[in-house]
């Protein structure tokens, strides 16, 4: 959700389309907030006893002095069984005049960031009522710049960026993403040189005769409350056109400071491109009958603020990842911090999907590259386990760069027809649009769509850690005549959690005849495969596609794929046999290893292991004498490890 954070973090590989991206900007920025998000986290999750329905916020900003006036309107409704009193939260340093229930002066008190209140009597589940706030004072700043005064050659600039915590610097609200409003209006009042941003469609504008002016903001679709904004300055607005049907088109309204729109305006005419790429794919931007546009403002980077992007920049990375949070992160919500990257790592991803769109595969797999870089210097799970600490959501490797590779490796499982079909039903199934979401409610979308279950790929890539490295070893057996067996052993490193990943992977097998690209679902931490192939095989390729966050492969060729440091299963000797042959296995340390011989048809013919063995190579021969000829298998298990061969025996 938060582009901001793009610019913040070391993250941002979106920035590649910045040649003159400054990381020393990031790190400064880092350092003047630092001490403020130690304080942001407050009172989280708000008062669950309620549902927020409606913020109507008039405000009165003033520069010269920094001042802020506010009267908000709040639509609650009985989300319990029954309630006398609720709280909403609003941060100390604003003074709270007078607080009203449904018309009537309330009791109330204000400590701890807290305003408590009691009602005039029981209200029960489903019942309504309207809580207005009079309050003044100069807001605070807990987050990442949740309401700055500042300026621009000269002239006044002020704006916010609340997200997570930082709402109730400047407003009452219930403060947690799972909780949206079903509207909103802005009113806000500043001098006559001024222009007023927010979110949703301009109303009205009213001169009030007395050097100040006041803007109309509607918003008509749901909104989280830390969506909501405001940015205000001398702006320079520029409209261009998103035309989405022969006879439809939605304004874009950019709002930029004077002396940088000449600099900006060839970029800014890129958006209506990118609207149109997305729209294409996840179906018609979800705020259609309002407007989309940007707000430049006095931060390093950009934050999705609802149908208005607030800009510190105006790079293709910036603006694609922004724009995407409309459908993922403004849209669609996290329901809660933990799942921050449903929003981040949605949008780090949507990047390379545009550049697909406009560029190639090429510009792709090169962003994806970038994204796996910083992925893989993650610490923790992507699941948020510290919402306390801004720095751990917004957490650039994790929940931007490893949340984009969960769904670049999901594209990679599922296919490319099959991913984009999860993407369209997920931003257009009721139980989330324009509503909030959990990785849960993903994932049982994702495997509707599927048709399969994807627990695995979830539970190891959202709570799981690190990525696997692999090594492959493999040798090749000629047949007879062009055909060859090759045979595989994959060993993933041990890991804590998950020990090991279970992923389908693919290999490219270079012959004498073409390429033949195989597919296996690794689920073992050491595991035997084999293929047949026409031409003498020359070279392998494990992952061509690059579809795995993974370490380097090792890749090792050998006559034999035995060695005591792995468990292995060698081919029997000899093949076709009669009637007895020999099998050779290897364990790489004490384990019970059971070695069973089935027909063609999987009946169990014999067994032939079935006992803790030491470390070391093993050898037990098969007796055929009573049996058919035909062709047989066995298979051995040793802990995690398991693997099955083909044997002949021919009489």
């Amino acid at each position: 959700m938060k582009t901001i954070l793009l610019a913040i973090f070391i993250l941002t590989s979106s920035f590649i389309f910045s040649q003159d991206y400054d990381k020393s900007y990031i790190k400064a920025e880092q350092e003047r907030y630092a001490k403020q998000i130690q304080l942001s986290k407050v009172n989280y999750p708000g008062d669950t006893k309620i549902d927020i329905t409606y913020y109507g916020l008039d405000l009165k900003v003033t520069s010269q002095p920094d001042y802020l006036y506010g009267k908000v309107t709040i639509g609650a409704k009985v989300d319990t069984s029954s309630i006398q009193s609720c709280f909403l939260d609003l941060q100390n340093a604003l003074t709270i005049d007078s607080l009203w229930l449904n018309g009537i002066a309330a009791v109330f008190t204000h400590s701890n960031h807290k305003i408590n209140i009691s009602l005039d009597r029981i209200y029960n589940n489903g019942e309504s009522f309207l809580i207005t706030v009079f309050y003044k004072g100069l807001p605070g700043s807990s987050g990442f710049g949740s309401f700055e005064f500042s300026s621009h050659q000269g002239a006044a600039a002020i704006w916010t960026l609340s997200e997570p915590y930082g709402a109730p610097d400047w407003f009452p609200c219930k403060d947690t993403p799972s909780d949206k409003a079903d509207s909103s209006d802005v009113w806000i009042t500043v001098a006559d040189n001024l222009v007023p941003v927010s979110n949703g469609k301009l109303m009205q504008t009213t001169s009030n005769g007395n050097g100040t002016h006041t803007y109309w903001w509607k918003v008509n679709y749901p909104i989280a409350h830390y969506l909501l904004s405001l940015a205000i300055t001398n702006y320079h607005v520029y409209t261009n056109y998103f035309v989405y049907s022969p006879t439809d088109s939605m304004p874009v309204i950019h709002f930029i400071y004077p002396e940088s729109f000449n600099g900006y305006k060839s970029q800014l005419d890129k958006t209506p491109l990118m609207l149109g790429v997305f729209s294409d794919k996840f179906g018609l931007y979800p705020y259609i009958e309002e407007k989309y546009g940007h707000a430049q403002f006095g931060w390093g980077g950009g934050m999705e603020h609802q149908t208005v992007a607030s800009m510190g920049g105006f790079s293709d990375g910036l603006m694609v990842h922004e724009l995407a949070h409309q459908w993922f992160g403004d849209m669609i919500t996290c329901k809660d911090w933990h799942h921050i990257w449903l929003n981040e790592g949605f949008a780090t991803y949507l990047v390379p999907v545009y550049l697909e769109a406009t560029q190639g595969k090429f510009a792709y797999d090169n962003q994806m590259v970038a994204e796996m870089s910083e992925a893989r210097t993650a610490q923790g799970t992507i699941w948020v386990q510290d919402i306390t600490n801004v720095w751990e959501i917004f957490n650039g490797a994790r929940s931007y760069a490893k949340g984009a590779c969960v769904l670049h490796m999901l594209r990679g499982v599922t296919g490319d027809s099959t991913f984009f079909d999860i993407m369209y039903t997920y931003a257009h199934h009721p139980s989330v649009r324009h509503g909030v979401a959990t990785t849960e409610d993903f994932q049982a979308i994702a495997e509707s769509v599927y048709g399969s279950s994807l627990d695995y790929f979830f539970q190891e890539w959202i709570y799981g850690e690190s990525y696997p490295r692999y090594t492959i070893g493999w040798n090749k057996t000629l047949l007879s005549g062009n055909l060859y067996q090759v045979d595989f052993n994959i060993t993933q490193t041990v890991l804590s959690n998950p020990p090991f990943f279970t992923m389908p992977v693919q290999i490219k097998i270079s012959t004498t005849s073409g390429d033949t690209l195989v597919t296996f679902f690794n689920d073992a931490q050491t595991q035997h495969f084999e293929v047949e192939v026409n031409g003498e095989p020359q070279s392998i390729v494990f992952d061509p596609g690059n579809w795995i966050l993974k370490g380097n492969p090792v890749i090792t060729e050998s006559e034999v794929l035995t060695s005591t440091t792995e468990y292995t299963l060698e081919q029997n000797y000899p093949n076709p046999f009669n009637p007895a042959t020999t099998i050779n296995y290897q364990l790489p340390q004490k384990e019970f290893v059971t070695i069973k011989v089935f027909n063609v048809l999987g009946k169990e013919i014999v067994t032939l292991v079935n006992e803790e063995k030491d470390a070391g190579e093993h050898s037990i021969t098969f007796n055929a004498e009573n049996l058919n000829s035909g062709v047989y298998f066995y298979s051995m298990k040793a802990g995690d490890y398991s693997s099955t061969r083909k044997m002949i025996l021919l009489k």
